[in-house]
């Protein structure tokens, strides 16, 4: 089957589309035919060899490597002991934390990780929404952001960014959005009731909030100072460059602090994407997407994520 590869870290050009077996359902698993998946940071940083410190691994380890962690498509096949799926079903979901290959035709799955896809929405669009996930995680499990509370969020046209700023609103939150100029626009047709650029002001321009969502992962400190007595913030990211301090002050806020960062890396499972597919089919929830890539382009479509000013996600068409 057709794949995303590369033979080295590096840039956006040691990708490749390269073949590799197709997978088989085991006992227990599903097989997906990928529509289309998107570029999520996690996958930059492991395709430049950034998380290398974290994760140990030697530097010529298990070459070629795989990328892709999201995807939407069909049941193409089901290992034994399987139930409630049936071959053609439309589905979206991700593959286990630090698995990385679904930039390919064929995934194989269990069926914790993924959910039924929304009715009437295209695969290709909906691959751009598996990411809500971590939204709904950070706003409603962590932060418990409620009704009436105010929210800004920061990054609000990116691809997890646009999904908080629609479930901020369906949440009931005063919702503040910061982005680019050229997005300001997009992020009001959201949902968002206040709408600023990034470039032009800064914390001391703002707050205080209830919530904070934060998908930058720079100056914590400093936002954090903007919560209100009891406020939250929530990061899903940080600086690749200074991993340590990052993490240190998430564990002091948390120790020593009423206003509290909170920091993840999303796992969702079975549960989540069915809230999701509920969230879209409700309309609460609507894809934002950025480019549309071929597979043949996947060197292109990392390198459009990293040059910023995104909106939305950019997604690979893998079919």
């Amino acid at each position: 089957m057709r794949a995303a590869l590369y033979d080295r870290y590096g840039p956006p050009e040691v990708l490749y589309e390269g073949r590799v077996p197709t997978p088989v359902a085991g006992p227990g698993e599903v097989l997906v035919r990928v529509h289309a998946t998107t570029v999520n940071g996690g996958e930059l940083m492991g395709r430049a060899g950034r998380i290398r410190p974290v994760t140990g691994l030697p530097p010529g380890r298990g070459f070629p490597k795989r990328t892709g962690i999201d995807f939407a498509g069909e049941v193409a096949a089901l290992g034994s002991a399987m139930s409630g799926l049936a071959v053609g079903d439309r589905v979206w979901g991700t593959l286990p934390r630090g698995v990385f290959g679904s930039s390919a035709e064929f995934v194989v799955v269990r069926p914790r990780q993924l959910a039924h896809a929304p009715a009437g929405l295209d695969l290709v669009q909906a691959a751009a929404l598996p990411v809500g996930t971590t939204a709904i995680t950070a706003l409603r499990d962590r932060a418990r952001l409620r009704e009436g509370e105010r929210l800004l969020v920061r990054g609000a046209a990116g691809g997890v960014g646009s999904v908080a700023v629609q479930l901020g609103r369906a949440y009931g939150a005063r919702v503040t959005g910061l982005a680019g100029a050229r997005n300001l626009d997009l992020v009001r047709d959201l949902g968002a009731d206040e709408v600023l650029d990034y470039a032009t002001t800064g914390p001391a321009d703002l707050g205080p909030f209830d919530v904070i969502f934060d998908s930058a992962g720079t100056d914590l400190g400093t936002y954090r100072r903007l919560l209100a007595p009891g406020g939250r913030m929530v990061s899903i990211t940080f600086d690749s460059r200074k991993v340590v301090p990052s993490l240190s002050y998430v564990i002091a806020s948390v120790v020593f602090g009423s206003r509290r960062v909170r920091f993840f890396s999303g796992n969702p499972t079975h549960r989540l994407f069915a809230d999701l597919t509920a969230y879209v089919e409700s309309g609460a929830l609507r894809p934002v997407v950025d480019t549309v890539h071929p597979l043949a382009d996947i060197a292109g479509a990392h390198r459009a994520l990293e040059a910023g000013g995104v909106r939305g996600k950019h997604v690979v068409r893998i079919v």
